[in-house]
């Protein structure tokens, strides 16, 4: 391996951003940042901690209660949001690269990731202006109305997988609807969230809106949840992360929107187009290097093409390119950091005694060093196998035959998870009936994660609480006020009077208590 890549103009240090300022840990600790081909620390990052973050929300809680954010018209954010949006797309190329280096992602798909970021900004721009709330009239007697109103400080914690744009992805909704927020980014790739401050400084957004904490979930993630004054909390990671802090936040009777884990199932019946079924399932579990929470990482294949279905997949995976992550050409690159990979390895090991190994299984040739997995894959996996089971989160897939309609349906639902599924078949009666009976939050039918950012994102059992995207997003961050006023004479029960009987019912049947 030769050409280890590093970006120019790297930061000396990472802070933190508060009340429209980068500082450091209160008691000045830090801990590393590591460049994933390497391994090798290339950066300090100022770690959180309860008193930081003390001082983040009260800089937001402040810019709620005094600045001119939550009360600024609609459109008058939808612009700030535009520009961001703006600066986003042109800075894409920078921003990959700085993501790419952090997170070991291929380039190009970095790339995609941060155009995406700025389509994040701009629906969320256009979607607050366009937001409709409900009106209805009861002829001659009242008129009912709903206000949204921002909630207040959002708390904000977010994967290390595609950080950037996932940050965006609540960032977006949270902002455009008048909160402040405080944003904890993972601690394994911290590079990229330390550009927001810049962009949104530039973009006019108000000081205090933002603010930034880095540092451990146990730290400041931690702190984040308990906080009093944060009545919403917006978390994506893992499903036992997840638990945690939903437990934590229950004292505060906080709002929750949790994506979690996943373990999803493509389904592949024997009137589905081999080729493209077979290109889609290896695109789906590889690309990202693996590390996307709807990898479809179990593969059902109906048992009249389950040979060659597995003979394709294991001579497309032997062919993945695995690459240094800057390298255009690349594929897979490395995974984030050595303690996801030595996870992801040993679920490799404990695959070769689960299921038949077709590809892959080891350390890619020509990479004796850093986060690098061949793509891998087992066949023949039993449903009961820690494979089959559980989140690998890593460039690894388990392949098991089905016969029936019925036996594959049980197994796409036998795991505790429910995000993602993905079913090939060219019968339209069976794509519809099937995606219905299967337990998970999103289906895509002969199609490969394709998203419309109108439509709700979550997941069902372990996969999260809670949905996201589109008009979602803007219930999530915002109260729903009723208003009643009477078009007619009011209607009021008269207690203390003497009046006929009649007259007490009529004026109670539209009373709710």
């Amino acid at each position: 391996m030769t050409d280890v890549y590093t970006p120019a103009d790297l930061p000396s240090k990472i802070q933190h951003y508060i009340d429209g300022e980068f500082v450091d840990s209160i008691d000045g600790d830090t801990f590393e940042v590591l460049n994933p081909v390497t391994n090798e620390t290339y950066v300090h990052a100022a770690a959180g901690k309860k008193a930081d973050i003390d001082r983040a929300v009260a800089a937001a809680r402040r810019a709620f209660t005094e600045g001119p954010w939550p009360r600024m018209l609609p459109r008058e954010r939808s612009r700030v949001l535009h520009r961001i949006a703006d600066i986003v797309e042109s800075r894409d190329a920078r921003l990959a690269e700085l993501e790419s280096f952090d997170s070991g992602l291929p380039i190009t798909q970095a790339l995609g990731q941060a155009r995406r970021a700025a389509e994040n900004f701009r629906f969320f721009a256009d979607l607050i202006v366009a937001q409709a709330d409900d009106a209805f009239k009861v002829p001659g007697k009242q008129m009912n109305y709903v206000n949204r109103k921002p909630i207040g400080v959002a708390g904000l914690i977010t994967p290390w997988n595609t950080p950037f744009m996932l940050e965006s992805w609540k960032l977006g909704p949270a902002l455009a609807t008048g909160n402040t927020v405080v944003l904890k980014p993972a601690e394994f790739t911290p590079l990229s969230a330390s550009l927001w401050a810049g962009i949104f400084e530039e973009a006019g957004l108000p000081q205090g809106v933002f603010n930034l904490v880095n540092g451990l979930g146990e730290d400041a993630g931690d702190a984040l949840v308990k906080h009093p004054d944060v009545p919403l909390i917006s978390f994506t990671g893992e499903s036992r992360t997840g638990q945690i802090i939903f437990g934590n936040s229950a004292p505060f009777l906080k709002g929750l929107s949790m994506e979690l884990g996943g373990k999803s199932p493509a389904v592949v019946f024997d009137d589905a187009d081999l080729e493209t079924a077979v290109d889609a399932c290896v695109f789906g579990v590889y690309s990202l290097n693996g590390e996307r929470c709807t990898a479809g990482s179990r593969i059902l294949v109906q048992r009249g093409i389950y040979d060659e279905f597995v003979e394709r997949f294991g001579t497309l995976a032997k062919r993945v390119k695995v690459g240094l992550p800057h390298d255009p050409t690349t594929e897979v690159g490395a995974l984030v950091h050595p303690e996801h990979y030595e996870k992801v390895m040993s679920y490799v090991e404990i695959g070769k005694t689960e299921g038949r190994l077709i590809a892959g299984g080891g350390r890619p040739e020509g990479f004796p060093t850093g986060n690098y997995v061949a793509p891998t894959a087992f066949a023949d996996v039993a449903p009961d196998a820690r494979i089959f089971q559980e989140e690998i989160f890593g460039p690894v897939v388990a392949i098991t035959p089905f016969d029936t309609e019925e036996e594959a349906l049980a197994l796409a639902n036998n795991t505790r998870y429910g995000l993602a599924a993905y079913i090939w078949t060219n019968d339209l009666k069976r794509a519809h009936n099937f995606a219905g009976a299967v337990e998970a939050g999103m289906v895509w039918l002969n199609s490969n994660n394709v998203r419309d950012l109108r439509t709700p994102f979550g997941g069902v059992k372990a996969s999260g609480l809670g949905h996201e995207g589109g008009y979602r997003s803007i219930d999530f961050y915002t109260d729903q006020q009723s208003v009643h006023i009477t078009l007619g004479a009011p209607h009021n029960p008269a207690f203390g009077k003497q009046v006929p009987d009649e007259e007490i019912a009529e004026a109670s049947e539209d009373a709710e208590g």
